[in-house]
């Protein structure tokens, strides 16, 4: 850390004029952009673009997640004096990333909500960026994933959950987080044979046929086992990655609206995100931070290292693009 720096670095989300390089402003000042990156809606020569979707109006337990994407940007930045351990790659030393803000809408009509999102989405698509979604519940990864699939075609969905998300719902309006990956299968969004679910640990009859690795398989085979099924599954696929936060156990992510136990540590998806390194992934997102539920914050800076470990990800499958 730069003590220099960190006397005259404040409020760098504003006030930086490089998209690039380290940050070491105090930890505890200033505005709260995703690892201090610029705010901005220029999406011109941008990477990727970091945004929050501050949306829990589809969860069937405890709600607060709209909360999550301001929570995992303030537990961000204990993280941009320093490249990202494991990594050999800096990205935000090396690839114009900024924070994108928030999607704008209008809490009391639900019903528009999906399609503000899509378009959102389309909008940085557009761009010839990335998107890192913050959210918001797990409903929110159904009208990203469209946006997605109309420039990519169908995608390799890797998915991070203690729940499958597949339960029967026909109705295409309903919103529900329970059910946008039977809707996105039945949509076409997905590749079901390139797709795999990870950390499962709750009953479902039918998860029309989505590859999986439950909770309790990474438990016993260890997860480079498991990185070596997924990339097995997926292939060079492009590639989104959600990951719900309750993908881990209650005792490291307690802040969350479905908790189930006997889930991954910390450790178990801090090794298996960066031993996934190359896989073409074209997108992601972090959802169901509920940081009512968590006094500790502790969930939230969870939520914030799966968000940089998925940044690296996706700047890694940049630069292997670039050298090609």
């Amino acid at each position: 850390m730069s003590l220099e720096d960190a006397k005259t670095q404040v409020d760098a989300a504003f006030t930086r004029t490089e998209r690039r390089g380290l940050t070491y402003e105090n930890t505890f000042a200033g505005a709260t952009s995703f690892l201090r990156r610029q705010y901005t809606k220029d999406l011109t020569g941008v990477d990727l673009a970091v945004t929050g979707v501050p949306f829990d109006q589809a969860v069937t337990n405890r709600p607060g997640t709209r909360l999550g994407p301001r929570a995992i940007r303030e537990a961000s930045t204990l993280q941009p004096y320093d490249p990202p351990y494991g990594w050999d790659i800096d990205p935000l030393s090396e690839f114009d990333i900024v924070d994108y803000g928030d999607l704008a809408f209008d809490y009391a009509r639900v019903s528009d909500f999906p399609t503000a999102l899509t378009e959102h989405i389309r909008t940085i698509l557009a761009s010839g960026a990335g998107s890192l979604v913050l959210g918001g519940d797990h409903y929110i990864s159904f009208p990203i994933l469209r946006a997605y699939a109309e420039k990519f075609g169908p995608l390799s969905l890797l998915h991070f959950d203690a729940h499958s998300d597949t339960w029967p719902d026909d109705d295409m309006d309903r919103i529900d987080h329970g059910t946008m990956f039977y809707k996105a299968v039945k949509e076409g969004l997905i590749d079901v044979d390139r797709s795999v679910q990870v950390g499962i640990r709750t009953t479902n009859a039918d998860n029309l046929g989505v590859p999986t690795i439950d909770a309790r398989e990474i438990h016993e085979y260890g997860t480079t086992a498991a990185v070596a099924k997924i990339r097995y599954i997926i292939g060079d696929y492009p590639t989104y990655l959600t990951f719900d936060i309750d993908c881990l156990d209650p005792a490291y992510a307690p802040g969350t609206g479905t908790p189930v136990w006997g889930g991954l540590s910390s450790a178990q998806a801090a090794m298996m995100l960066r031993d996934l390194a190359g896989i073409k992934m074209v997108g992601g997102d972090v959802v169901e931070v509920s940081p009512p539920y968590d006094t500790t914050g502790a969930t939230a800076i969870a939520g914030a290292h799966v968000a940089t470990e998925l940044m690296c990800l996706y700047c890694w499958n940049k630069r292997e693009k670039k050298n090609a």
